[in-house]
């Protein structure tokens, strides 16, 4: 039994924001994706995760705005505004689900390079995730630019798992 009505919790995972307060087209998509997904639950809760960064609005809040403008109820959006990169929104997200009393399944949100370390990050912390259909299209529209997020990805997955790891080992409150 879940302490928050049966909702499933939809962690959109932030990504930059334009200098000019607007989405990025990386962003653009995820929010999309993950509204169209949110489209065919019964009471999906979204959480869009990202803080502020050099005096622009944050991530989440940016992904919330897009939300509503997508047709998707304020109530079904929870942002969370505090974290910094993906290892801190699910540090940050987890937190937020434990409060809730949420002990049930979690879907996550991004694109497609990026969703593998999403998931095992979010298994990490201790949840049953589900996958979003990622964007149909893909973030960067270079080859060399999609080759760099993929290598990126590469590079901060093993990375992350052993942070995760180390500092769950040294204190596991920091998801409870």
């Amino acid at each position: 039994m879940t302490g928050d009505g049966g909702r499933l919790p939809i962690v959109l995972f932030g990504a930059r924001v334009c200098p000019d307060g607007t989405p990025s087209r990386t962003l653009r998509l995820r929010v999309e994706a993950a509204a169209a997904f949110a489209r065919t639950c019964e009471h999906p809760l979204l959480i869009p995760t990202g803080a502020a960064r050099d005096g622009l609005p944050s991530e989440a809040a940016v992904m919330a705005t897009m939300l509503r403008d997508l047709g998707i109820a304020g109530e079904n959006i929870l942002p969370e505004e505090t974290a910094r990169d993906t290892l801190e929104s699910v540090r940050a997200c987890s937190r937020l689900l434990h409060a809730m009393g949420h002990d049930g399944p979690v879907a996550v949100a991004t694109s497609a390079y990026h969703l593998p370390r999403c998931m095992a990050l979010m298994a990490l912390a201790g949840w049953r995730v589900m996958r979003v259909p990622p964007p149909p299209h893909p973030a960067a529209r270079s080859v060399p630019r999609r080759w760099f997020w993929r290598l990126r990805e590469g590079a901060a997955l093993p990375w992350d798992v052993l942070l995760m790891l180390a500092q769950g080992r040294r204190g596991a409150s920091s998801c409870d």
